[in-house]
């Protein structure tokens, strides 16, 4: 069995007991929370919801959250003697799934 969740205007496919990184929460390690289902696969078939499924959700608990490998931005302009280098890293949430309710 597994659900195509919605969170961080991203969607993701997860199975139970995966563990996955998204989009950062506002929730602290060790809490419970849970997903939007926009669509249940099972061996019977695949439901979908119009935009989501209702009476269905996922619980997951937070692993921990985090920042994300530094990537480096480099612009330069010829001639003007103009160079400039930014960092960023993106912050996310590891959360594993817990349990899918159809």
């Amino acid at each position: 069995m597994y659900a195509v969740i919605q969170t961080g205007g991203k969607q993701y496919k997860v199975t139970k007991d995966e563990v996955i990184f998204i989009e950062k929460l506002d929730v602290e390690a060790q809490d419970k929370v849970t997903f939007d289902v926009v669509a249940i696969g099972t061996d019977d078939g695949i439901k979908v919801g119009n935009p989501l499924l209702s009476g269905a959700k996922v619980t997951a608990e937070v692993v921990k959250n985090g920042k994300g490998k530094k990537i480096r931005v480099a612009t330069y302009k010829p001639k003007k003697g103009e160079k400039r280098t930014k960092g960023h890293r993106q912050p996310y949430t590891q959360v594993k799934i817990t349990s899918i309710e159809a």
